[in-house]
């Protein structure tokens, strides 16, 4: 890789540059520095993955095609764990087809060969006002995206439904991610109980979303804390 992943992480999320071109990406990092963005270039798409696992970039400049390899397919394996990542694709393919397909995949916006780095930039403030305006609205934890607007969960790229207290108590645990939340936390501040003796109100709403946000074959949001209660943490 051009870029040490280790030295990259210590800064704030960069922009990801997957180029294979290395005069297109340095040009890209230019102007990108130009506009007050610090970046990391690859070249390659399996390191493409590989960076924006360990970078956690606040957007990716992708090229469609890389040494004959359709980046399509790093993306498509992104949007498994992060469904919200802003994706610029840049292509020497015209055609409306392609530029179909690369939205359909994930892309959230596409610039054909040759572009004004002006355009680019532009396009990669725009994309970043609208995922930040987004998250004025969601919460988010690892793969997990709650919106308050339409009281959706989306897990990936998996929807998923939410009854109101399912809705409170998700929002709640999402608001405190990483800490460990009593039974007695959960009962006063989601349903506004002082004490329930002999309640197992919290377990069984817990299973419930723990069922929905949890699904078999993914990595545990929601754990129990032996005689402690639950905390809902992203652990990769």
């Amino acid at each position: 890789m051009e870029t040490d992943i280790k030295t990259a992480a210590r800064w704030q999320r960069p922009i990801l540059i997957v180029e294979d071109e290395s005069f297109v990406a340095k040009a890209i990092e230019d102007e990108l520095r130009a506009n007050g963005y610090e970046s990391v270039a690859v070249s390659t798409a399996e390191d493409g993955f590989e960076a924006a696992r360990a970078l956690d970039p606040m957007l990716i400049i992708a090229d469609r095609m890389l040494a004959g390899v359709d980046s399509l397919s790093i993306i498509e394996r992104l949007r498994r764990d992060d469904a919200h990542l802003p994706v610029l694709f840049v292509s020497g393919l015209t055609a409306v087809d392609e530029r179909i397909r690369a939205l359909k995949a994930g892309g959230d916006d596409y610039l054909t060969k040759p572009f004004a780095l002006g355009e680019l930039a532009a396009r990669v403030d725009a994309l970043l006002r609208r995922s930040q305006s987004a998250q004025d609205t969601a919460l988010v934890v690892g793969p997990l995206m709650l919106d308050r607007i339409s009281r959706m969960a989306q897990r990936g790229a998996r929807a998923i439904a939410l009854l109101p207290a399912e809705f409170k108590l998700l929002e709640y645990m999402m608001r405190h991610a990483g800490q460990t939340l009593s039974r007695a936390m959960l009962l006063e501040d989601v349903w506004g109980y002082r004490s329930l003796p002999n309640t197992n109100l919290i377990d069984v709403h817990i299973g419930k979303l723990r069922r929905k946000i949890d699904a078999a074959g993914e990595t545990p949001l929601i754990h129990s804390v032996r005689g402690a209660g639950f905390t809902l943490q992203w652990r990769q």
